[in-house]
């Protein structure tokens, strides 16, 4: 029998991998703020066990082992994966579903989702994990994109919209928790408690426009649009795109902001 969820995990994970190194190089960066924040508000540090539930090329992971933390992560991304062992030799990186961690219950003392958690099969599955393997008195950290309105990193993400086929019934978009009201229902769907929701900044900068379309062509929803219309098509429409934000030394800056949720088991 055929099962969605691997299917999913599967899809995630060719996507995601196709360009991971660009991702590594010029898009994981554009929210390395909001992964100094949570580990700093989190207390990531010595004697913590650190976990990164969608880890993509391990960035949030080196940060949190440079703290002092015995770190892991998770991804459905083999390429991915190899990058971030490369980074933190002796983190323990393993290729996995979501919705099915490859940890044991109470394992660790934060567990984070950078915009990972919510785009699973079943997002609140994949957050009831995310709680199951957190440690008694331990956190959950669900990053999400803050409100749209004004945001210049916006405006990017709508530039593959009329390349890709429309979204499935109830699928979760990119700014789906971006309320702060869903945001904490979906934590109690999943049977955590919500304690705090604090945004940051993280503004995408990039150091010049062949950066920033490296950076922007690099994730599994641009690999999807170019797989659908060729790479010329997309990379037509994102220098377009990233024309507004170009400044007068060359580099491309968009505002973006991000909601962080902390919750516990």
């Amino acid at each position: 029998m055929n099962n969605p969820r691997i299917r999913t995990a599967e899809a995630h994970g060719r996507l995601w991998g196709a360009r991971a190194q660009d991702w590594a190089d010029f898009q994981e960066g554009t929210v390395r703020p909001v992964f100094e924040a949570v580990l700093e508000r989190t207390g990531v540090g010595p004697g913590i066990r650190y976990l990164d539930a969608g880890c993509g090329a391990g960035m949030a992971a080196a940060l949190a082992a440079v703290r002092g933390a015995d770190v892991a992560g998770v991804d459905a991304a083999e390429a991915m994966l190899s990058i971030a062992r490369s980074r933190v030799p002796k983190g323990d990186f393993r290729h996995g579903d979501l919705e099915d961690l490859p940890f044991a219950a109470e394992t660790f003392d934060v567990v984070t989702g950078f915009n990972s958690l919510q785009y699973a099969g079943n997002p609140v599955a994949a957050l009831r994990e995310a709680g199951r393997v957190a440690k008694r008195g331990g956190v959950v950290v669900v990053m999400a994109f803050g409100e749209p309105e004004g945001m210049g990193a916006a405006a990017l993400i709508a530039t593959l919209r009329p390349f890709l086929p429309p979204p499935p019934a109830g699928a979760p978009g990119p700014f789906a928790l971006s309320d702060e009201v869903v945001l904490r229902q979906f934590a109690t769907d999943a049977g955590l408690r919500p304690v705090e929701i604090f945004d940051v900044d993280s503004p995408w900068i990039y150091a010049d426009e062949a950066a920033a379309i490296r950076g922007l062509t690099s994730t599994g929803n641009a690999v999807k649009a170019i797989e659908a219309v060729g790479e010329d098509v997309i990379v037509d429409a994102y220098v377009k795109a990233i024309a507004p934000f170009r400044q007068p030394d060359g580099s491309c800056r968009a505002s973006a902001w991000f909601r962080c949720l902390v919750a516990r088991p």
